[in-house]
């Protein structure tokens, strides 16, 4: 979506920071526009339009309703599509707000440090088009448990891979393979939509059985194509506690001619914990067959630090929130920067999820990190469309 086709909304107490805002924008093209003199205002504007706008742009310092009580409303009201922070306060409160819509589901694009320039605002509503495409809504979406049983067995669940890339050199060497719902109208459910309604309901095992091969028949088709990538598929807990599970995985590896040590299976932090002799056991007996073992969203959970020195593991994910903007925000780049340096210790290989910008790509390559994942790359596409995306990829210059 181009600029001038944006909707967006400036929510400023001051009036002649506002007007130098509505200027920039016009500058910039952006035709349609709303203001607010304060949060209270804003809210009042917002709940009055047909349609959210695209992008607001939120001064945190405002008398009155601030603006951090004023993006909670908007995420949980849903008055928008995105939002951005505008503040001359400290960083880590800016990181803090962000991380604090995100927990409500509402998309960000970022912060801008005041005072605000032309150059800052056109990069970050940039930021918008990346973010879109791949669902064009986070909407709440109804069904039933029948419906997605029935999207199960009628093949409607499938995966889609997004490229994981080696800093050193820009190779796509691996695939994490993302399960995605595409109904017959067309339309795709998001996985946070459907996957916890498949843990609860028992269906955890079969979802995860059905990545795991829908991964490897990819990787085959890949590999006889003369592209060989590893691929990642993420394990529901629930599996953990089954103990056929190690057998199971290793049959279907096996079934597409594939060796377990192209594929690795991704452990969220949490779930182990939910039943650790079982989870542990299942572990061990995956990496004696070869598996790799990965740590994903790693520095999100409470027992990090004891998983790491308990479990076979061989990769350490870092999670987006931690990645993403981390070029300009020292406390992020501080644990970043720790996490690395951990892995490396252990002798694990580092991938850092949610690589979005060339700032952070060039920030990372400097830190020492092995591997990119994330939008700046490609989005998650299904597997006819990766080798386009592998061809249409091409690494940041230093």
């Amino acid at each position: 979506m181009a600029l001038n086709e944006l909707q967006v909304m400036v929510v400023e107490d001051h009036g002649f920071q506002r007007r130098i805002a509505l200027r920039l924008l016009a500058e910039l093209g952006v035709q349609k526009v709303l203001e607010g003199a304060d949060g209270l205002h804003a809210l009042e504007v917002l709940r009055q339009q047909q349609a959210p706008p695209d992008v607001v742009l939120v001064d945190l310092d405002m008398p009155g309703m601030d603006g951090i009580e004023c993006i909670g409303h908007i995420a949980q009201e849903r008055l928008a599509r995105a939002v951005v922070v505008v503040s001359a306060l400290d960083p880590a409160l800016l990181n803090t707000v962000q991380t604090m819509a995100r927990a409500y589901g509402l998309r960000v694009l970022g912060s801008v440090e005041k005072p605000l320039t032309r150059d800052k605002l056109e990069a970050t509503l940039n930021r918008f088009d990346q973010h879109a495409g791949e669902e064009p809504d986070d909407a709440a979406v109804e069904f039933s448990v029948e419906a997605l049983v029935a999207a199960l067995q009628n093949g409607e669940i499938t995966a889609w891979f997004q490229p994981q890339v080696e800093f050193a050199n820009g190779k796509v060497i691996g695939v994490e393979a993302l399960a995605r719902w595409e109904r017959p109208d067309g339309s795709l459910v998001r996985p946070n939509h459907f996957v916890p309604m498949m843990e609860r309901e028992g269906l955890a095992n079969a979802l995860t059985d059905r990545m795991l091969d829908e991964a490897c028949k990819w990787k085959q088709r890949w590999d006889h194509g003369g592209h060989r990538l590893k691929v990642s598929v993420n394990v529901s807990a629930k599996a953990l506690a089954d103990p056929s599970a190690a057998d199971r995985y290793q049959a279907i590896v096996e079934s597409h001619d594939i060796e377990p040590e192209e594929v690795i299976l991704e452990i969220t932090e949490s779930s182990v914990m939910s039943d650790a002799a079982r989870g542990l056991g299942l572990l061990a007996r995956l990496r004696l067959k070869g598996f790799g073992l990965s740590i994903d969203d790693f520095g999100t959970g409470y027992s990090s630090l004891a998983q790491l020195s308990q479990i076979p593991f061989t990769e350490l994910k870092i999670d987006k929130d931690f990645v993403f903007g981390a070029h300009a925000q020292p406390r992020k780049r501080a644990v970043v920067e720790a996490s690395l340096d951990l892995a490396r210790k252990l002798g694990l290989t580092t991938v850092a999820e949610g690589v979005e910008s060339v700032e952070d790509w060039q920030m990372l390559a400097e830190l020492g990190c092995d591997v990119a994942q994330g939008y700046l790359i490609a989005r998650p596409v299904p597997g006819s469309e990766l080798q386009a995306v592998v061809n249409r990829w091409r690494r940041p210059a230093h």
